[in-house]
């Protein structure tokens, strides 16, 4: 307790660090108000269909994403979630169109344009995002619409619009100015605000006649602390290369002959996979909300098939493709191999340039592959968590997105935290002078 206070204390005293976490706190803060601020014609007194949908099933990943405000008809219902499609969209296209090829290996100018790009496509998201959120309110809550008529879809649509860009100005934000990464903090903060209402609702249910009692429920604790564990082991995971550096002159100083490692993370792409692959999952969802009238609309904008064997098949699969592909996109052996061999470097036992590519590349397809399994299978762990009797809402912390996304921005954000102690000459975070090995989540915010 000692350690902790004198690091608060620590943390405190550096002003540029303390700015920060204060400005991010006050953004959140917005962000979290914002929830609660229901669309113009809308009764929020008539909203119990529509919240007792996200309850359960797809639609409460889909309501955690967005710190509840799909169910509450919030401005911020659709939150961040159209600028995650529209950043999928637009990493796809730079693997598929030269034209966005070239404009990505334009430097920094290149990566502004398509950043741009994001925005306007976010714009196009959720205008389309937004019609059929309100076709959906209007066939399970239509009561709650104290208006109705075309002029209420065009003034719900820009309001929902408006919303979304709020929340990613907010968190682009925080990404320059704060601690953290804001896009990823935003989604991480809507998560935790349902982690308390699922807690209650799952030891309520056990101590009800038949729930099991407190043993149950001390024992599920015991199950998602062992799981947060391996997940934490999972984000950190590192295989190490050697590499020697060559002993050279350069008129009366010498350079090299030192040994380093080059870190090759096991789950290298972070959250990302599991983002993608769950942004893709919502598309049926979605869909379903344009046709509430039809027995398959239902079934999809219900969002009950996350139960279903062919569900947690497809987006297992989906994780351990976007893993892979995610990992090809931020790490380059043949790059890689090249600044080795410029700095006079070398593999132990590889010779440089092409067999040293060769070399990297087998490592990292060799770590990703488990890495990439054991993804997809902390994924889909809720759903059996679900059939063991969990409440759909406490299950949902059981792995899956949402326990992968808080471990992995709470890890990064408590290693930038760390730096900036490092930096002051503070001692860090962790006893001993262990490092904490947060991954720079970039995540969902400057790589998405």
């Amino acid at each position: 307790m000692d350690k902790l206070i004198e690091t608060l204390k620590n943390i405190w005293k550096i002003e540029e660090l303390r700015n920060k976490i204060l400005y991010t706190m006050a953004l959140v803060l917005i962000y979290r108000i914002g929830s609660y601020v229901v669309l113009p014609g809308i009764d929020p007194n008539q909203l119990g269909g529509l919240q007792a949908q996200g309850q359960s099933g797809l639609l409460s990943i889909l309501n955690m994403f967005v710190g509840g405000s799909f169910v509450r008809a919030s401005v911020f219902a659709l939150g961040i979630m159209p600028y995650i499609s529209a950043s999928i969209a637009m990493q796809l296209l730079t693997l598929a169109v030269p034209y966005f090829q070239k404009m990505q290996k334009e430097g920094e100018s290149g990566r502004r344009k398509v950043t741009q790009l994001t925005r306007y496509l976010t714009i196009a998201v959720t205008l389309v995002q937004g019609i059929g959120y309100v076709t959906f309110i209007k066939s399970i809550a239509g009561d709650a619409m104290v208006i109705s008529g075309p002029l209420f879809y065009i003034t719900t649509m820009i309001v929902l619009t408006a919303g979304t860009m709020f929340c990613m100005w907010l968190g682009e934000k925080i990404t320059d100015r704060g601690i953290g990464n804001g896009i990823s903090l935003i989604i991480m903060i809507g998560i935790i605000a349902n982690l308390p209402f699922g807690f209650a609702a799952e030891l309520q249910a056990k101590l009800a006649g038949g729930g099991g009692g407190m043993v149950f429920f001390l024992v599920e604790l015991a199950i998602l602390c062992a799981i947060v564990f391996v997940t934490v082991l999972l984000v950190q995971g590192v295989r190490r290369i050697p590499v020697q550096y060559a002993r050279r002159t350069v008129g009366n100083n010498e350079y090299g002959g030192v040994r380093q490692f080059i870190p090759l993370r096991v789950n290298a792409s972070g959250v990302m996979p599991i983002i993608f692959a769950q942004a893709l999952m919502f598309v049926p969802s979605l869909i379903g909300q344009f046709a509430p009238d039809t027995a398959l609309g239902q079934s999809f904008a219900s969002g009950d098939y996350y139960y279903s064997v062919w569900y947690n098949f497809i987006f297992f699969l989906l994780i351990v493709i976007f893993t892979y592909f995610y990992t090809a996109l931020i790490i380059n052996p043949t790059q890689m191999a090249d600044d080795m061999k410029r700095n006079n470097g070398f593999i132990p036992g590889v010779k440089p340039g092409k067999n040293t590519t060769e070399f990297i590349d087998n490592v990292l397809s060799k770590i990703t592959l488990p890495g990439a399994i054991f993804l997809g299978i902390i994924a889909i762990l809720p759903v059996f968590a679900n059939m063991f009797g969990v409440n759909p809402r406490f299950a949902d912390f059981f792995g899956g997105t949402s326990l992968l996304i808080l471990v992995a921005v709470v890890l990064d954000t408590l290693q930038q935290i760390e730096s900036h102690l490092l930096m002051r000459h503070y001692d860090g975070l962790m006893k001993g002078g262990t490092r904490i090995k947060g991954r720079a989540t970039g995540a969902v915010g400057a790589s998405v």
